[in-house]
């Protein structure tokens, strides 16, 4: 199932705000405030990228007549 457009949508905006706090944070706080923003804007792209190639994953399977999930 393919997350919904409208929770991209909002991860996407929640990820933009935080590379302008990362911008900022880099000029004026210390390494690990930087490295904490740095590591959540990571985790987002990462759920968005993975939740992509599973549905991948089952499209292929799901032609093949293989049940994934």
């Amino acid at each position: 199932m393919a997350m919904s457009e409208k929770v991209e949508e909002h991860l996407k905006e929640a990820e933009a705000s935080l590379r302008a706090a990362l911008a900022f944070a880099a000029r004026t706080e210390k390494p690990m405030v930087t490295s904490s923003i740095a590591d959540v804007i990571s985790r987002i792209d990462g759920l968005i990228g993975t939740h992509k190639m599973l549905d991948k994953f089952e499209d292929m399977a799901g032609k093949s007549g293989f049940k994934l999930f």
